[in-house]
């Protein structure tokens, strides 16, 4: 589905089109994923190509493989579960953007979860799954509602034009915030500074014809990670009840977390917790605008189909595109007499595909909240690196769609969002709002 139109993703598609600036494939062809000019393509033009690259026999490997560089794009629902769910074959080491991230980058600031295995990622997942108790999880579902009926009372009364800046990047931003326990004074300017961090990521370079990597904004980062390193030392002297308190005096197997350690954590919670529940939220906005007929469908029993629509959205929206992997041994997908890959080769995972993959959802292009099972891969295809803010994601964007149709049954969109042409995450740079 193209959510700019709310047109089906085969509407508009032009079989046969096929340019060096990434044009729409001409059947049974391959698209050049690695093409910047791929991801500037309207959303219909993608997804038929992805679509194209499930009916393959085997992966499509991108990328000269003979000369070891490259990868195979793994775009079914069954290949990505199994990638996700064998972390000893797919190793998440050295980096699951594209490229990895540099060793001096990862010296100076720290290997974020996202890019360990085994044992050092159990360790730092037990110390961080520890520190989430019931009561802190539960004080953070009570702060989602003050948070959201504070930004709905600032809706009404100041009729803000942009759903993004004034909804969608505040909730997640001040509950991440509130949680970890950073001080008021300090949030302007780390969401500065998370914006920063994250406004190239995925995204083309104006001179250059390849992809920005994510993280290019390295003094941003490290200002970032500076502030709440700082927070970490008073934590330890003067604790309080919030998440970095638990994080720096944890001790499990007499493990806790480092200053650095924090400050990568901090980061990797920000920069996903916040930039994929906002892209979430504006995507779900348009979606429900798009499509009135679902929207009549929640209006009808918000409480009993809230959760179903959350995650029609996720689903539908695929915050993450894509994370990728390399190949600890030789591997046959699937099972024996499947494609090989070889030890050292690098796969990714496109999780925007499987959401579409027509033997697991029926009418994969529909946004259907009544859609049962949903086995979307919108937080992960499981695994040890399923998505750790799932559930408070999954939280926020209930708590803010109920506050705000409760409230503001005539809520909607107003024209498309502006989409960013990322290969890394379907963002939203702003989406015009009314009442």
């Amino acid at each position: 589905m193209d959510t700019t139109t709310g047109r089906p993703a085969s509407a508009g598609a032009r079989p046969g089109a096929t340019s060096r600036s990434g044009s729409s494939p001409a059947s049974g062809s391959a698209p050049d994923l690695a093409d910047p000019g791929f991801w500037q393509l309207p959303a219909p033009a993608r997804a038929a190509a992805f679509a194209e690259l499930r009916r393959r026999p085997t992966p499509l490997y991108v990328g000269d493989r003979a000369g070891g560089r490259g990868y195979h794009a793994l775009v079914r629902h069954a290949d990505v579960v199994e990638a996700s769910r064998t972390p000893a074959v797919f190793r998440s080491a050295p980096g699951v953007t594209t490229p990895e991230p540099p060793r001096w980058v990862r010296a100076l600031f720290g290997d974020s979860m996202v890019n360990l295995d085994d044992p050092r990622h159990a360790q730092l997942r037990r110390v961080i799954s520890r520190a989430f108790t019931p009561r802190l999880l539960s004080g953070a579902e009570d702060d989602i509602r003050r948070v959201a009926t504070r930004l709905v009372d600032v809706v009404e009364r100041d009729r803000p034009e942009d759903f993004v800046t004034a909804v969608a990047a505040e909730l997640p931003f001040q509950v991440i915030c509130n949680l970890m326990g950073i001080p008021e004074r300090p949030r302007r300017a780390i969401l500065d500074q998370v914006n920063h961090a994250s406004e190239h990521t995925g995204v083309a370079r104006p001179l250059r014809s390849r992809l920005r990597v994510p993280g290019r904004g390295l003094a941003a980062l490290a200002r970032m990670q500076l502030m709440v390193a700082a927070i970490g030392r008073r934590r330890r002297s003067a604790p309080a009840d919030d998440l970095i308190t638990a994080l720096v005096t944890a001790d499990v197997d007499g493990r806790r977390l480092t200053g650095r350690e924090l400050g990568a954590f901090f980061s990797l919670l920000l920069v996903a917790g916040v930039e994929t529940t906002r892209n979430a939220l504006a995507h779900g906005l348009h979606l429900l605008t798009a499509h009135p007929d679902q929207r009549a469908l929640l209006l009808d029993d918000l409480d009993g189909r809230l959760g179903g629509a959350v995650d029609e959205m996720v689903r539908h929206a695929t915050p993450i595109i894509q994370f990728r992997r390399t190949l600890a041994v030789d591997h046959e997908l699937g099972g024996p007499g499947g494609p090989l890959l070889r030890a050292g080769e690098k796969a990714v995972l496109f999780f925007g595909s499987a959401n579409r993959d027509e033997t697991v959802f029926a009418d994969p292009d529909a946004f259907d909240i009544m859609r049962t099972p949903n086995p979307h891969l919108g937080f992960g295809g499981g695994g040890p690196h399923y998505c750790l803010g799932a559930h408070l994601a999954r939280q926020e964007m209930k708590v803010l769609f109920r506050e705000l149709f409760t409230r503001l049954p005539g809520l909607r969109s107003v024209g498309g969002p502006d989409l960013v042409p990322s290969n890394f995450d379907n963002r939203v740079r702003s989406l015009r709002f009314t009442f």
